[in-house]
């Protein structure tokens, strides 16, 4: 016996075009996803930044007598990276056709409604089994420009991780240079 209900049922598909127009029909619960810190770049930023470390501290145990300095956060913590939000999307084109897509970040509250008539700029994710991640909206109901926003593996690392590590930088490429010129 054929079970005629599962050709009823709406099929929520991947779309494959960059830009998807329809409404919005539900926004789904969201889930914390981690964003990857490649090896690489945290060796170079860690390995720069440890140079100006090791001289702040020189020049710290020279000056005073106590000390401690400011909190530095693990090596496992800084390869685990930040998490964001990611919120998957269902959106219905004027063919019926039913999309979900995943949009990664945070968006104001009041952004965006279920029935909002919505113009998405998407683009495919690494993992082909993940729906497209949406990097722009334009909510034509209301005629707001939306930009989800999420943390990168720079606002991870941080402002002063990141200019001690080009102090480092720097630190090495002056060495360097001193030793080519005297040597």
């Amino acid at each position: 016996m054929v079970n005629m209900d599962s050709d009823l049922a709406p099929r929520v598909v991947h779309p494959t075009q960059r830009i998807l127009t329809g409404r919005v029909v539900r926004l789904l619960d969201g889930y914390p996803r981690e964003v990857r810190v490649g090896q690489p770049v945290l060796v170079a930023v860690v390995t720069a930044a440890s140079v100006v470390g090791l001289l702040m501290l020189l020049v710290r145990t020279l000056v005073t007598s106590g000390g401690g300095g400011g909190a530095r956060r693990r090596w496992k913590d800084l390869k685990k990276g930040p998490e964001f939000l990611v919120t998957p999307l269902r959106v219905r084109d004027e063919a019926g056709r039913l999309y979900e897509v995943e949009l990664h970040g945070h968006l104001p509250q009041s952004a965006l409604h279920p029935g909002d008539h919505v113009q998405l700029t998407l683009r495919r994710q690494p993992d082909p089994d993940l729906a497209p991640k949406v990097e722009r909206i334009v909510n034509l109901t209301t005629a707001q420009p939306l930009r989800p926003r999420t943390a990168t593996v720079w606002s991870h690392l941080g402002p002063p991780l990141l200019l001690q590590a080009m102090l480092g930088v720097l630190l090495l490429a002056g060495l360097g240079a001193c030793s080519v010129l005297t040597g």
